[in-house]
């Protein structure tokens, strides 16, 4: 590992300024991702500067909706009742995320920043149409989390930003929603992943979200899948049409965990199974 300065902040604005100051540092958490690269000699900052001790930017507070601190950890998520009760396919993705150990350091805000394709929690976020907050030392801004995800490890982030929270408004009355994702083993990075969320109004969809993780250069939303689900009748024929839709919407790469076509049958499976889930046509 190649060696740089180490910063230990104690507050937000602390942390902030030493973004703006050096050029290229890196900001570190629980480093279940960075310090691999480190290790690996896949990235050489000056600098590490640690959000371990920045309270603002930690746990979840109850507003209008929803307020993730980026350093909350998998294991905080999975314990937390306000998300347990206004977001439970988040809790549920955060379950799939590695090994207890992993969830005991790793954090949602680097699960996000890192912007990796088969992020868990990121499919969540997107059909709950989560927002993330980024600062500065000269200001902030508010980003849909769909517009964050430029490509592999690519963000819209700007070099002197980081990360504080992940922004949920109140969940509409009647909102269902599950994850479903396909490892090799049991703490493997997916396969392929999928979350869908819908509304229903007795047997019609009012509102569908569909979201795809490993099978393209970023978490996707599946706009077309979510266009002939509302306003339907969700019966068999439309959702296995739904399914079919989702398979050719992706563009899976093929790699040393898996095929292409096996991603991409995958998530046709999965769109079909997890409807058929929030319609209770299938067992949980």
């Amino acid at each position: 590992m190649i060696p740089c300065e180490y910063h230990r902040p104690r507050s937000l604005r602390e942390a902030l300024e030493l973004k703006s100051a050096i050029a290229g540092a890196r900001v570190i958490a629980g480093g279940t991702d960075l310090m691999v690269r480190l290790r690996g000699r896949q990235i050489a900052p000056p600098a590490l500067i640690s959000l371990r001790s920045v309270a603002e930017i930690y746990g979840v507070r109850e507003d209008e909706g929803l307020h993730i601190g980026a350093t909350t950890t998998f294991t905080d998520l999975l314990a937390d009742p306000v998300v347990a009760r206004r977001c439970p396919v988040l809790a549920q993705a955060a379950g799939h995320v590695g090994s207890p150990q992993l969830r005991n350091v790793g954090t949602i805000g680097g699960n996000i920043a890192t912007a990796s394709p088969c992020a868990d929690t990121a499919l969540p976020l997107l059909v709950l149409e989560a927002s993330a907050r980024l600062e500065s030392a000269g200001g902030s801004r508010v980003v849909p989390l769909h517009e964050l995800f430029l490509g592999p490890g690519a963000t819209s982030m700007r070099d002197d930003e980081i990360l504080t929270r992940l922004i949920v408004a109140a969940p509409e009355p009647g909102i269902r929603a599950v994850f479903l994702k396909k490892g090799r083993v049991k703490m493997d990075l997916s396969v392929a992943s999928v979350a869908v969320l819908l509304v229903m109004e007795g047997n019609v969809c009012r509102k569908a979200r569909v979201a795809a993780g490993s099978v393209g250069p970023t978490p996707l939303r599946l706009h077309e899948v979510e266009s002939i689900l509302v306003g339907a009748t969700l019966d068999a024929s439309l959702v296995a049409e739904a399914a079919a839709i989702a398979k050719r919407s992706v563009s899976p790469i093929s790699d040393l965990r898996s095929t292409a076509d096996y991603r991409r049958q995958l998530v046709g499976v999965f769109v079909r199974r997890a409807i058929g889930r929030l319609l209770g046509w299938e067992a949980a």
